[in-house]
């Protein structure tokens, strides 16, 4: 049983593998990733598709696509600012796995007998959720916002210091999060019910992760950006999880 079990999951593991190295062929040549990243990327699709399946899969596709989109808005003026995304707002391997190392944990989890399947799929979705919202509220405050302040001073600081936020910031960081809650409930993630606590959790988790920006990231040397990322979607995935049950 257990034996027949590892095997449909290996063909499947397989299968996923081929489907994901053909399409990431077919459009590695788009500006969103480094070519290491795109290899990285591989490796979380299949996993991802092999997991939770496809849905799952779509979802971070999704969640790709909308960070890397409002990363380019307004990129010409970031750049002049030096304030932009290195690398021409290309994601690596690091980018990669601190926004998606908790969403992988959490899907490989699924798979474990009498794990409790639902909840973790709302904290796959509470992770990104706030992980957009933070990619929303950084690319839109940095470039749109009118005033700048530390979280936890509450000080003027310029656009773009760790832990700054703004009215713009803000608000557009609830709204990447209540977008991809939404994605999650049309992808059948998560029910519809589950939209105003995971936008809430995931919201409330990136205010933390702004503190987190300002106060400790100065202050401890291994806590990079990638880092504090990580930290962001535990901190969601596992408020929703721990509120949800």
């Amino acid at each position: 049983m257990i034996s027949q079990a590892v095997g449909g999951w290996l063909a499947g593991a397989l299968a996923s593998a081929l489907i994901n190295g053909l399409l990431i062929l077919l459009v590695q040549r788009l500006p969103l990733l480094t070519k290491a990243g795109w290899f990285h990327a591989w490796c979380l699709g299949t996993l991802l598709a092999a997991s939770i399946g496809w849905r799952g899969w779509w979802a971070v596709v999704l969640y790709l696509a909308l960070g890397s989109a409002v990363t380019k808005l307004g990129f010409a003026k970031k750049e002049s600012l030096g304030i932009a995304e290195a690398r021409g707002g290309r994601r690596g391997p690091e980018n990669v796995w601190g926004s998606a190392a908790t969403g992988a944990l959490l899907a490989l989890a699924t798979l474990l007998p009498g794990a409790p399947k639902q909840l973790l799929l709302s904290g796959f979705i509470a992770s990104f959720a706030a992980k957009l919202g933070d990619t929303f509220g950084s690319e839109i405050g940095k470039r749109w916002g009118r005033s700048t302040v530390s979280l936890s001073q509450w000080k003027p600081v310029p656009p773009g210091t760790d832990g700054a936020v703004s009215l713009e910031g803000t608000l557009a960081s609830l709204a990447g999060s209540l977008l991809f809650s939404a994605v999650g409930w049309a992808l059948k993630l998560i029910p519809a019910g589950q939209i105003p606590l995971i936008t809430a959790v995931a919201f409330f988790a990136c205010l933390i992760e702004s503190l987190i920006g300002a106060e400790l990231q100065p202050r401890v040397s291994w806590l990079s950006n990638e880092a504090v990322n990580g930290l962001l979607t535990v901190i969601a995935a596992g408020l929703a999880m721990v509120l949800l049950h």
